[in-house]
Formats: structure tokens, sequence, C-alpha cells
């Protein structure tokens, strides 16, 4: 059975068009049950179909918690397996992360734990960093530091700026989170207090993907495959 993936996303949507152009190729076994934004003009939501789509400006809500509140029952009522932050741009509070703890995942711009939060791009180059990239981890309540499934590296050149780096890590992104995705949808993904399980093993070292699209242990051979 395919499994159900929520999507939550704020802008473009463009790693939200990777894994649905995975699921449409066959390559990812599963099926976007709804897309959600804080955005109400997000282009995101333009690429499902519209029952599947749920938005509300957040500052239209008189606090956080309330719009939270709403956004937890909209995303419940999918039903969904997993709930991925694709690109969401807001953070989600405490009472959220708890309700969909253990299967929320989110793909942020960056080689964690260097670089949580906005800006990681201007960041890394401000700190003459020779490498950048991605990560998905698990969604803990503290921002971007919950456990890191897996990662994507690329080099930071000389003449970068924020702009084309970002163009960089973004490219390696999608592969990335289908990738990870992959291993959610077929059962052999877990996250077990603060450790993650593959195959019902400790995982102890974020995967790193490699240019053919293979998760694998950082300077080890191919272990996972995708």
């Amino acid at each position: 059975m395919a499994a159900r993936i929520a999507v939550l996303a704020s802008g473009r949507g463009s790693n939200l068009q990777a894994i649905i152009d995975a699921i449409s190729s066959g390559e990812l076994p599963a099926e976007v049950v709804g897309v959600f934004s804080d955005k109400p003009a997000a282009t995101a939501l333009a690429r499902v179909a519209p029952g599947l789509r749920w938005s509300a400006d957040a500052r239209a809500y008189p606090s956080r918690e309330a719009f939270d509140a709403d956004l937890a029952d909209a995303v419940a009522a999918c039903q969904p397996d997993w709930v991925v932050c694709a690109g969401y741009m807001r953070i989600l509070g405490d009472a959220f992360v708890n309700r969909f703890r253990g299967r929320l995942l989110n793909i942020h711009p960056s080689l964690l734990p260097h670089y949580p939060g906005l800006r990681t791009h201007a960041r890394a180059i401000a700190d003459g960093r020779r490498e950048h990239g991605a990560s998905v981890h698990f969604v803990i309540p503290e921002l971007d530091a919950g456990s890191v499934v897996a990662q994507a590296v690329v080099p930071v050149l000389a003449g970068d700026d924020a702009e084309t780096l970002s163009a960089r890590v973004l490219a390696v992104e999608h592969p990335l989170l289908v990738a990870v995705l992959r291993l959610a949808a077929s059962g052999r993904l877990a996250e077990h207090g603060t450790t993650i399980q593959l195959d019902g093993h400790p995982l102890f070292t974020a995967l790193r993907l490699d240019s053919a699209g293979v998760l694998h242990a950082p300077d080890g051979p191919p272990s996972v495959p995708v």
C-alpha cells in the first residue's frame, strides 16, 4: 500500500514537485494526500488538485497556538503516514510537533548542526566554509535540532554568493528528499526517542547522498539501496 504523505510548504513548492514527479514515475511508492500552507498565495498549492489544498493566513489568528491547532486538525484529517515540511517557513509549535512526532520530517538547506534557521547560504559563505548542503531530519520542538537522517554535500566555490550557492543546494535537495522518503514509505525508517532506526538498527551517523542518488554511510560503500 502506498504511503500517505502530507506536505507543508510556504513558497514555490519545488521540493513538493520533486515528490509528485517521483510518485508519477513510480520511483516513490506514496501518494500526496494533502498540501498545507500558511501562505494562501503560495505557488506550492497550485501543484495539486483543489481538494488536496488547505491554507490559512497565520497572521489572521490570535496566536501561534490557534493557527497550529487548525493546521494540525487539517493535517490529521487526511490521515497521513508521514508529514513533510518542504520549504515550510513557519516554526511549528510544540503541540503540533508532539502530535505528529516520529513521522514528521523536514528538509533544511544546510549541513546540520551547522546553520539552523534562516540565511544559511550567506552564513556559510561568510564563515569561509568549503562545503555546504542540505539535511533531512526528524522534527522536534527545538528548531532544526532533530536527528538527521541524511545529507547531501555541495562545494562552496570561489565567487559564490547566496544566490548561486542556493541554486546548487536546491539541485541536491530534491533527490535527497525523495531518497529519504523512499526509506520512510517502505517502512525502513523510524524514530525512537532521539535515535533513528533504519531497517530496525540504530543509525548513529547521517547517511550521505552520492552523485548517483544512492544513500550510504559517509566514506563507506553504498549500503542503502534506493
